[in-house]
């Protein structure tokens, strides 16, 4: 393969090959990847068209700065390297395969007597790995089966020749109970061993026609020579495998290796199911979603899922088996679409559970959808609300022994925190520590605005406080005329206890219950907001304290310095400059000569 770089307007010179091509915009970012029976013809097709092309393609045209090419012997080629740079580079205008799970491998180790078990890390030169299995149930079930027919070890023991020569090892538990027949006693032969290995390879493969065999052999050989018990284990293995085998079945068993493939779709997603047939049983089925980017078709999208989980589940299929028939069809990759018999029937069946699979999609997505109304409709029960509380503010005082008295509003729509909508509030009209004065304030303050400028009021008011800030709230409420248009709580912290208005004894909700969880959390952002507002106005204070203690600054220098520079490191580290345009070119000398004094000291 050659690779080469052209830019946009170059599109003409690239050759008339099969390959993959790259667009990149102007920060080197990968943002699509294509493959083409003919690069120039394909390529050409996005800088050619002018109507027919949806904006999300126009969008990633414009930009595209430079394009780069890999020649391939065939399409089928293009399509397989295709699949590996998305899958490595994810392009953001590429195919979405929402699928990050890993899948678990049944691993035959490569050691003296292999031993076989489940493990999702796959590790070159530790042995061979068979699956993906699309569930562990189905993996689970094949090493059932293989543990039931064969004698394969369990436990970890080093059986090299010379281990097993010098006596090391005792037979455990598995070979009391006939799990085992004692390899790490040289009581079996690795050759024998090995035998029963091969036929478990066999089932992993999904071929039960070779097991079935083997066992039919065993029965008979036993049988001849009179070891009847022998003879009856042997066929008690063989109706337990066929037993599994026609749990599998879903086709005649003349239907040999096939993969089918197909997809429903909508105008955002696809939904795509994948199944895996051996000799008429079902060894894989998936399921997965792609969203779109760029308006795919239906055969872009099924192509793209179809390569994807044939890389992903090994497959080595005769023939795939898909829904439509392919309008233009990739040399290498051998797609029917059965109009008639069994092979339409599997058809219908993947189908069916593509259909179902979006049905499970689209109920998951209104569930999601209808979470967040969940908890709020909760707390509505909860507290018997007239309405949903969609809409929800919550107020909290903040102060130190009366110094700095400040408040907080927060507002959660819809169970979310709407930061946009919180509010601070400077204690006006309150002296000393009176939090149920503050309280009445700024209750007060937030709805007469809110009233002045129309705008709706809250389904929910939530004050951080027990009965005597509860009945100050109420008393603003009343002042305004507008009490009982909309319910009021208070919460107490200790207990967590709810207070009505009027009601002499509070409500619990359950500990554990998602409202109450609501609350607390809404009650612990107002603390929070109230806190952090309180820290900011005591360290400006502070700071304006110190300023008035400099000759020459007053209190009305102070405030206008803090007004302009907010913080006592901006005004350090200001030019005098800045400071004299803000206090005059005497007051600005009298702060610098100070500073320049204490530097040491703060």
């Amino acid at each position: 393969m050659e690779s080469s770089s052209y830019s946009p307007n170059e599109y003409n010179l690239l050759p008339d090959h099969p390959g993959v091509y790259k667009y990149f915009n102007a920060t080197g970012e990968l943002i699509y990847v294509g493959k083409a029976k003919s690069l120039k013809k394909r390529v050409s097709s996005y800088f050619n068209k002018n109507t027919g092309v949806n904006l999300k393609t126009r969008r990633m045209v414009r930009e595209i700065e430079r394009i780069e090419i890999t020649l391939v012997n065939s399409e089928f080629d293009a399509l397989l390297l295709e699949n590996n740079l998305i899958k490595k580079s994810q392009p953001k205008y590429n195919i979405l395969l929402r699928d990050d799970k890993t899948y678990p491998y049944l691993l035959v180790t490569q050691e003296p007597f292999p031993r076989i078990f489940q493990t999702r890390k796959m590790i070159p030169g530790r042995g061979t790995y068979y699956g993906p299995f699309a569930s562990v149930k189905a993996m689970n079930n094949v090493l059932d089966l293989i543990r039931s027919l064969f004698t394969i070890r369990t436990c970890k023991l080093d059986l090299s020749p010379y281990k097993i020569q010098e006596g090391k090892y005792k037979v455990c538990l598995e070979y009391h109970i006939g799990n085992c027949q004692g390899p790490c006693v040289g009581l079996q032969k690795e050759s024998d061993y090995l035998k029963d290995l091969d036929q478990a390879k066999h089932i992993l493969k999904g071929n039960l026609g070779l097991p079935k065999s083997y066992f039919k052999q065993e029965m008979q050989k036993f049988a001849e020579n009179l070891e009847f018990e022998k003879a009856q284990r042997a066929k008690e293995k063989l109706d337990l495998l066929e037993k599994y085998q026609a749990k599998s079945l879903v086709a005649n068993p003349t239907i040999h290796n096939h993969d089918i493939c197909t997809l429903v779709a909508d105008e955002k997603y696809a939904y795509v199911n994948y199944m895996r047939v051996k000799n008429g049983a079902l060894i894989v089925s998936k399921n997965v979603e792609l969203k779109k980017k760029l308006d795919e078709t239906d055969e872009e999208l099924l192509l793209t899922a179809l390569i994807r989980l044939q890389d992903q589940f090994q497959s080595d299929a005769e023939e795939v088996l898909v829904p439509f028939e392919i309008e233009n069809p990739i040399e290498g990759l051998n797609l029917v679409n059965p109009k008639i018999g069994d092979k339409k029937k599997l058809i219908e069946l993947s189908l069916k559970n593509a259909r179902f699979y979006k049905q499970e999609k689209a109920l998951l997505q209104g569930l999601n959808k209808d979470k967040k109304d969940r908890v709020i409709r909760q707390l509505q029960e909860d507290l018997s609300l007239p309405e949903i509380p969609d809409h929800i503010e919550c107020f909290d005082n903040s102060n130190i022994q009366g110094t700095s008295p400040v408040a907080s509003m927060v507002c959660f729509l819809n169970g979310k925190p709407a930061v946009k909508e919180y509010r601070h509030f400077h204690i006006k009209t309150v002296k000393g520590a009176n939090d149920f004065a503050s309280m009445k304030e700024i209750v007060g303050r937030r709805y007469k605005r809110l009233l002045e400028e129309g705008k709706s009021l809250p389904k929910l008011i939530v004050i951080d406080g027990g009965k005597g800030q509860l009945s100050a709230a109420v008393e603003a409420l009343q002042e305004l005329g507008i009490y009982g248009k909309m319910p009021i709580i208070g919460i107490a912290k200790r207990l967590e206890e709810i207070y009505f208005p009027g009601d002499m004894y509070p409500i619990h909700i359950d500990k554990k219950s998602e409202s109450l969880r609501l609350l607390q959390r809404i009650r612990d952002e107002a603390h929070r907001f109230a806190i952090t507002f309180h820290r900011k106005v005591r360290s400006k204070n502070a700071f304006g304290t110190q300023l008035t203690a400099i000759p020459g600054i007053g209190e009305s220098t102070a405030n206008k310095l803090l007004k302009h520079f907010k913080s006592v490191k901006k005004i350090k580290e200001a030019s005098e400059q800045e400071i004299e345009e803000v206090i005059g070119k005497s007051r600005a000398k009298d702060l610098l000569e100070w500073m320049e004094k204490n530097k040491g000291s703060n």
